[in-house]
Formats: C-alpha cells, sequence, structure tokens
C-alpha cells in the first residue's frame, strides 16, 4: 500500500526541508551569505535540473550568477566534515537500526581532461574498464527503514598522490598520502566506530571482500561482515594445507543436487524476489583467525536460471549465528546501488564541475544530504502507508460482525 501524495503533504516536505538546512547552517557558517547559498544549493540539487553543475543550479534558484555557489563550494570558510557528521547523524536519527548495515563500495565519475584532483586512467566501474575517470569510495547505512550516504572518500591514484605539482594544484592537503581502497573504507569504518554508528554487518563487493587487511580489521575490533570474496579465497583444506574456496564448491558438485543446499531469498530487486540457491559452511581462512567468540562462515550462491553464475561470501559473526540472516546481508549490498544510481541521476552527485580538493569534498557531501533528505521522506511516507494500512485492517475486523 502507498500513501497518496497530496498538497499538504508536498508542503510538508518543503518545511521539513527548510528546518533541515536552517538547523545545519546555524552552526556550520558563521555569515548569513553562505548560510542561504548553502539552503538554495540542496534545494537546486533536490529539483528537476537537467544538468546539475553550477551554472545551471544557479539559474533555476533565481541567482543572476553561479558566484554564491562557487563561493560556497571553494573559497568559504567552513568545515565539510562537520556537515558530513551532520548527515550521518540525520541518516542516523531516523533510519538508524540495532541490525543495520554499513555497505562499502566505489563510484566513478567520468572526466574528459586531466585537471580535476584523483583524475587518472583506472578502472571504472561504471563501464567496466579503463577509463579517464575519478574514484569514490562510498558508505551506506542501510536497514529496514532505508538508505543513504553516511561517509566518502577521493582515491588519489599513487602516480598523482606522489607528485608535489599536481597535489599543490588540486589543493591536496599536505597531511593526505597514499591510500588504497580498502584502507580508506577502513579509515571510514574507523570513523563510524567513533560516532557510535549502530551496525550488525559491513558489506562489500569482491573488490573489498578479498583485502585481508579490511578483514582483520574487522577481526581485531570484533566487527561482523558479510563480504563477497574470490574464488580463490585461501581457506584451510579439511585434511590439510590450503585450498581455494572453489574447490569447496566442486566437492558439493561431487555430491550431487542435495549438496547444494536451499533455495531462499536475499531480498526485492526491481523484478521482485531475488531467488538464490544458497549453502553455508564453516571454515577456516588460512592465516586469518577470527575474532574470540566469532566463526567464519562461507556461503555459497548460485543463480537459478544460470547454475554456472555462483558467488562466494564471507562471513564473520558471532558463534550460532543464524544462516538466514548471513543471507538477508548478502543481498543488501545492492542497496549503495541504489544510492549511486539516485546520487548520479537525481541529485547530481558527480555532476559537479569542480577541480581542487576542497570544492570536491564540499560538492559531494552536500549531495549526500539532499540524498538523505530523500531517503527519510521516503521512509516517513511508507511509515505513514504501513500505519494507514493496520488502522484499516482493524477497523475491519472491528467491522465484522460478530459470531
Amino acid at each position: 500500500m502507498t500513501c497518496a501524495l497530496t498538497y499538504d503533504l508536498v508542503v510538508s516536505w518543503d518545511a521539513e526541508l527548510t528546518a533541515l538546512t536552517t538547523c545545519i547552517a546555524g552552526p556550520l557558517f558563521t555569515r548569513p551569505e553562505p548560510r542561504q547559498a548553502f539552503a538554495d544549493l540542496v534545494r537546486a540539487l533536490l529539483a528537476d535540473v537537467p544538468r546539475k553543475n553550477s551554472w545551471q543550479l544557479a539559474d533555476h534558484i533565481g541567482h543572476t550568477t553561479a558566484h554564491r555557489f562557487e563561493h560556497l563550494l571553494d573559497r568559504a570558510k567552513w568545515d565539510v566534515n562537520a556537515l558530513r557528521d551532520e548527515v550521518r547523524s540525520y541518516v542516523i536519527a531516523h533510519l538508524g537500526r540495532a541490525d543495520g548495515v554499513l555497505i562499502a563500495d566505489d563510484t566513478s565519475a567520468i572526466k574528459k581532461g586531466q585537471m580535476s584532483v584523483g583524475v587518472a586512467d583506472q578502472y571504472c566501474g561504471l563501464t567496466g574498464q579503463v577509463e579517464n575517470c575519478q574514484v569514490m569510495p562510498m558508505l551506506t547505512y542501510a536497514s529496514e527503514a532505508g538508505q543513504a550516504f553516511v561517509n566518502r572518500r577521493l582515491y588519489l591514484p599513487e602516480a598523482g598522490a606522489g607528485d608535489p605539482q599536481r597535489r599543490a594544484r588540486a589543493g591536496v592537503p599536505e597531511h593526505v598520502a597514499f591510500r588504497t581502497k580498502p584502507q580508506l573504507v577502513i579509515d571510514m569504518l574507523a570513523e563510524e566506530l567513533a560516532a557510535g554508528t549502530p551496525f550488525r554487518y559491513l558489506c562489500a563487493d569482491t573488490g573489498y571482500g578479498r583485502d585481508p587487511h579490511l578483514r582483520a580489521f574487522c577481526h581485531e575490533r570484533a566487527l561482523g561482515y558479510v563480504l563477497a570474496v574470490p574464488v580463490d579465497l585461501p581457506l584451510v583444506a579439511v585434511r590439510g594445507g590450503v585450498e581455494p574456496a572453489g574447490h569447496v564448491l566442486d566437492r558439493l558438485l561431487a555430491l550431487g543436487r542435495a549438496g547444494i543446499g536451499e533455495r531462499r531469498s536475499c531480498g526485492t530487486g526491481t523484478k521482485g524476489l531475488r531467488v538464490y540457491d544458497w549453502t553455508a559452511l564453516a571454515v577456516t581462512v588460512a592465516g586469518q583467525a577470527p575474532a574470540p567468540g566469532y566463526v567464519h562462515t562461507l556461503l555459497i550462491r548460485r543463480s537459478v536460471s544460470a547454475p554456472t553464475e555462483v558467488e562466494f561470501f564471507l562471513a564473520h559473526v558471532p558463534a550460532g549465528t543464524p544462516v538466514p540472516g548471513l543471507i538477508d546481508a548478502a543481498g543488501m549490498r545492492w542497496k549503495i546501488e541504489e544510492n549511486n544510481e539516485h546520487g548520479k541521476d537525481l541529485l547530481g552527485l558527480t555532476s559537479y564541475q569542480v577541480r581542487k580538493w576542497t570544492p570536491w569534498h564540499r560538492h559531494v557531501t552536500i549531495a549526500m544530504l539532499a540524498l538523505a533528505f530523500l531517503a527519510v521522506m521516503r521512509a516517513a511516507l511508507s511509515a505513514d502507508a504501513d500505519e494507514a494500512a493496520g488502522e484499516g485492517k482493524d477497523r475491519s475486523l472491528l467491522e465484522t460482525p460478530a459470531g
């Protein structure tokens, strides 16, 4: 059941947005001009503007030039990490749940020139090939209420990170050193732990699941995870030695269909329930012990329609954790892809024309706030619809004749 959109509802959203930007802008800016420019930019990003660069956003909001937005993103004095913290607090206040998950993934921005900070010929997840692009590791918070970005990093390729001229031209701070993408996710995880973000599992694709340092960080801090891992993940074999995860599947297949597990859904996608054949086995990862009281479980997911399409997940969870919850967590990973899609297509997440370090972080974080606002309004709409459905059910029961 969906809640009908009404004029009063849309007006209430407008009031909510004004209250949100006013509350955040108050302590963030010392002058009224950047406060207003900030509120205007958030509102413009949420509007139906074809190309969300500063000039078109300014034109939509009624500014004669883009100078106010350009000043806000570049020269104005304000703390973008304080805004990031406000975005996180807003998301957790409305979407936070004890069983929520953090999801790590990259998004990419394809560029034409070589002047933008972090741009290089590198793998682009958007096209699946090497492109001249920027790569942005992002962290999404997801629960049954909804999902939104809560943290972000810009990946600096090693060559650019070590080039003093490029760093100076892009305004990269001196303390920023080269970090791999998994290391950037570790940095963000540390920030979420310090902020008290409530989550049960970290979820990510194979690019992160294969990294032993990220897994070790979780083991050292007793953090649960359900990470996609490569077929060659080294496991301790039953008879000693080391074998790749793929050999486990080979042995199961040799047992016949009875050894392939059971058919379960891992959530709802755009085409309905996403159903796969799943197998779960206790495993020992070579050279990496779990946290005390935790175990490693290997999940094997096979496509129903194309059984040769197989994906492996490694779970690090407290002993005795039921497997269905791990399958649900494995299915949550796609939610960050939805954030990436909405952020780019609706909110101009990568439509910026900024080239330097500070403007990049400011634009992306303001876009994160716009996405968080949409996620919270959507969650409230769903809650209202569920409440209305419940009331309708109660009324129908009460109106049913006795006997």
